[in-house]
């Protein structure tokens, strides 16, 4: 906190003050306005201006700010800090959409201020001992995430948030953690899309299966919460036989998914809130009938592009994880001083989802 000392006191020290700002505010602001006001030298407002350095930093900052209140005509150079470094924390570097999400932050840190550093750590496995080991052990001062909602995990966000470490949440969110805020798409209102979609595509009534990773994926079990509510609202005659947790994992959803199939051979859609999209296509064949299933899922891929394409697959819901990074990091530039202007809450303003066909890919 920077504090600006006085020469006066009470109400006399308030009356000038508001007298000063008056006497500003009627004229254009000159440097030596903004040297009264941060009760600086002119030679300061100078240095401060035009990026000369030799200026300290909390001196910096209240030149920059007497500047801004006066309103002085001219570009104002970024605020002065002494570094801010992020770590963007993912799991499973092997999913396309955790590499788009890397690419993401990369961009992204390649486009800010050189004090302002961006790494990226990229975990083998989505273990919640493993995640939370790795955030206990950061050095930064504050971590981009993207984790199960694991009790460990929980803990480790809130141990570092009260270490003072900033959290915020992408892809899927840990509302019951301490973090900051959360970067990403309305899950649930992504699984009411998923689920009017084939309400209104699927020809006839009967079962669906639905693949996930686990419930312990929040995104997962919200989107599945979403879609439950459209079939029972809108069709109830389209019912869910069967929810396959695959853990993502290519081999295991297809073994999980052929047994499924084998007890319901009559499915009439699949709804994919994870991300093994290979797997259901394995499957696809095995399906009994005359029609192919409606497949919805989700993340616009190499894999689901050409899944569309070739119409493997009906729609893809995208969650945008460019505009995820670029969210998370405006709010710990706001939350650490970096912004002069107040970003909405992320979690508030939300993420846009975008809905794709064979035709705007």
């Amino acid at each position: 906190m920077v504090v600006v000392s006085h020469h006066c006191h009470g109400s006399g020290a308030r009356l000038m003050k508001r007298h000063e700002n008056a006497k500003f505010d009627r004229k254009r602001a000159t440097m030596e306005d903004v040297a009264a006001l941060a009760e600086v030298g002119v030679a300061t407002v100078d240095r401060v201006l035009n990026e000369r350095g030799g200026v300290r930093s909390e001196t910096a900052q209240v030149v920059l700010k007497a500047a801004r209140r006066l309103g002085l005509k001219r570009i104002l150079p970024p605020s002065h800090h002494m570094g801010l470094r992020i770590e963007v924390l993912l799991n499973r570097r092997e999913l396309p959409l955790i590499a788009r999400m890397a690419e993401a932050f990369e961009h992204i840190g390649r486009s800010l201020d050189r004090s302002i550093i961006v790494q990226r750590t990229l975990l083998a496995d989505d273990e919640p001992a493993h995640i939370a080991a790795r955030l206990k052990a950061t050095t930064c001062n504050a971590v981009v995430i993207y984790a199960p909602e694991d009790e460990i995990v929980v803990e480790a966000v809130n141990a570092v948030t009260a270490a003072g470490v900033a959290v915020v949440t992408v892809i899927s969110d840990l509302p019951s953690s301490r973090r900051l805020a959360y970067a990403g798409i309305d899950h649930f209102m992504a699984g009411e899309t998923a689920g009017f979609f084939l309400c209104q595509m699927i020809r006839q009534q009967g079962p669906i299966l639905v693949l996930c990773h686990n419930f312990r994926i929040q995104s997962h079990s919200e989107r599945i919460r979403g879609l439950r509510t459209i079939l029972e609202r809108e069709n109830p005659g389209i019912h869910i036989a069967d929810i396959v947790q695959g853990q993502d994992s290519v081999a295991l959803s297809g073994r999980l998914l052929s047994e499924a199939v084998r007890r319901h051979p009559d499915i009439v859609g699949i709804y994919n809130a994870g991300a093994a999209h290979e797997a259901i296509r394995k499957v696809l064949h095995e399906v009994s009938g005359q029609s192919v299933p409606i497949f919805v899922g989700h993340e616009l891929t190499t894999e689901t592009r050409g899944m569309l394409r070739d119409r493997t697959m009906t729609l893809v819901i995208d969650q945008n994880p460019f505009q995820q990074a670029q969210k998370a990091i405006d709010r710990l530039l706001q939350h650490y001083g970096y912004r002069e202007t107040e970003v909405a809450p992320p979690d508030r303003q939300g993420v846009q989802f975008t809905l794709h066909g064979p035709f705007n890919i």
